[in-house]
């Protein structure tokens, strides 16, 4: 393959040691159409909100609300019915009550009393709820990524104009005093012209293995949880949190816990649309299983006059690892400029920036509480006053689509023969296949995916080939169908 002119000038992660070594010396100190009328609330109301989806990240959004004063949850929803008893717990022992437990989330946006929802759903229900949220008057906290594919995230902040209702995004270090402190010095030329902006998602995941297709349990209503999927057989491996893994339900790691740092790569770039081209690499690779996205990955944004640069990798990895054996940060950002740059971990109470020389010229710390920020949104009924706007969200969303949408298209090549042109692709890449090889995969009888270089069109937030852009949308089942229009 073509070698790299250069290798990373970062010192493969020194600045995880210097930011370590500030934490020690306690360096870090944080006219539309009308929508149905909604609730009348007083200044003192609570905003009343049912939490839909609460297996996992939902019970976090169940015992956020439930710390805030001006906050109640009033109920619950989820289609496994055989989960929801640890979020109704949660609410009892604080307030001393049990919340209504529902299992079909169209039943709660008919409720009158229910202020707003807060959404913790299977990646392909983001959209669709979210719209039908709004379209019944209620504000809408969305985990990330908002949408399932490239178009779906327009439509939620379409609605969100329409009807006149608060869109939060599920990215809190929008939220984090530390983000927002470094991301204002990168926006104020602190270093120079941004020349890369990189995202790491160093996440090891294990095989989820190989399973038969089974009956449906008893208390869930799978065919709600599909909704707007195709009809299938159901599945335990493609079903609680395994859905990240395949594609109709999904969108990997890289719309997973990638999001986050994906949506902080791009907000560091100033990009309020989508870039020029797309190119990923990966696979996944390691071990054989019922997974369908990859967990390895890396991918090349190319804005023209900067770059974004983003890692997936799913197998055990020390991280980004600096001299020795010092640990590196694994989930995070690094922001390059022609004078410095600024790095943070998914600690997003901290941050610090760094000279050519890696010297540490500024450090932030404090984070900050999102529940907080679109609870006070939208018990103002002010979108301007969210951190995390659903616009926002959207674009994010979009690029982990168009990576994937990439790798989809992509063929298999033997390891050896992949050519790339962006230097800091080609070291990422390099990197990658070295971290493969420390794993035990061969890349001399392993295959890799190289994707399709897709050119994007960014003002119809579509792609040129008609073949990638097909992917760019789904089709629906009849009854949950994303408009192509609010």
């Amino acid at each position: 393959m073509a070698r790299s002119t250069r290798r990373e000038f970062l010192d493969e992660a020194f600045f995880a040691t210097a930011l370590a070594g500030l934490a020690a010396r306690g360096a870090f100190a944080e006219t539309l159409a009308p929508a149905p009328a909604p609730r009348r609330q007083g200044a003192n109301d609570r905003l009343r909100i049912a939490c839909i989806g609460v297996r996992g990240r939902g019970v976090a959004h169940v015992e956020g609300y439930l710390d805030l004063p001006d906050a109640e949850v009033a109920a619950v929803c989820d289609i496994d019915l055989g989960v929801v008893g640890k979020a109704v717990s949660a609410v009892e022992k604080k307030t001393g009550k049990k919340p209504d437990v529902l299992q079909d989330l169209r039943k709660v946006f008919e409720r009158k009393d229910i202020d707003a929802v807060s959404l913790a759903l299977p990646i392909h229900w983001h959209t669709l709820a979210s719209v039908w949220a709004m379209e019944s008057g209620k504000h809408v906290y969305c985990e990330k990524p908002v949408s399932h594919n490239v178009r779906e995230g327009r439509r939620i902040h379409e609605a969100s104009l329409r009807y006149k209702r608060v869109g939060q995004t599920g990215t809190q270090s929008r939220s984090a005093k530390a983000i927002r402190d470094a991301i204002a010095h990168v926006h104020s030329g602190g270093i120079g012209k941004v020349i890369t902006s990189r995202g790491l998602c160093y996440k090891p995941r294990t095989s989820i293995g190989i399973q038969p297709d089974a009956p449906v349990p008893a208390g869930v209503d799978f065919d709600l949880w599909l909704g707007p999927a195709p009809k299938r057989a159901f599945n335990p491996n493609a079903f609680h949190y395994n859905w990240h893994w395949m594609w109709d339900t999904g969108a990997g790691d890289l719309g997973n816990q990638g999001i986050h740092q994906m949506d902080i790569a791009r907000w560091a770039l100033g990009k309020s649309t989508l870039p020029r081209t797309v190119l990923s690499v990966g696979g996944r690779l390691g071990y054989v299983d019922q997974g369908q996205t990859p967990n390895t990955l890396v991918a090349h944004y190319d804005y023209d006059d900067a770059a974004l640069i983003f890692e997936v990798r799913g197998l055990p990895t020390p991280g980004l690892v600096a001299k020795g054996s010092m640990p590196g940060v694994q989930i995070g950002n690094i922001i390059r400029g022609d004078r410095g740059y600024v790095a943070m971990s998914s600690d997003y109470g901290k941050a610090a920036a760094f000279d050519l020389e890696g010297n540490v010229v500024a450090s932030w710390s404090g984070g900050g509480n999102h529940f907080v920020n679109f609870v006070a949104a939208a018990k103002a009924g002010r979108p301007d006053g969210l951190n995390a706007p659903v616009l926002e969200g959207h674009l994010s969303s979009a690029l982990c689509h168009l990576g994937n949408v990439s790798y989809k298209l992509g063929s298999e090549r033997d390891a050896s023969s992949v050519e790339l042109k962006h230097p800091d692709m080609i070291d990422a890449y390099e990197r990658m296949a070295q971290h493969l090889s420390t794993n035990g995969v061969d890349l001399s009888k392993t295959r890799v995916r190289v994707g399709q270089r897709i050119e994007v069109d960014a003002r119809k937030e579509g792609l040129r080939d008609p073949k990638a852009d097909a992917l760019c949308t789904r089709e629906y089942r009849s009854g949950f169908v994303v408009p192509g229009k609010i």
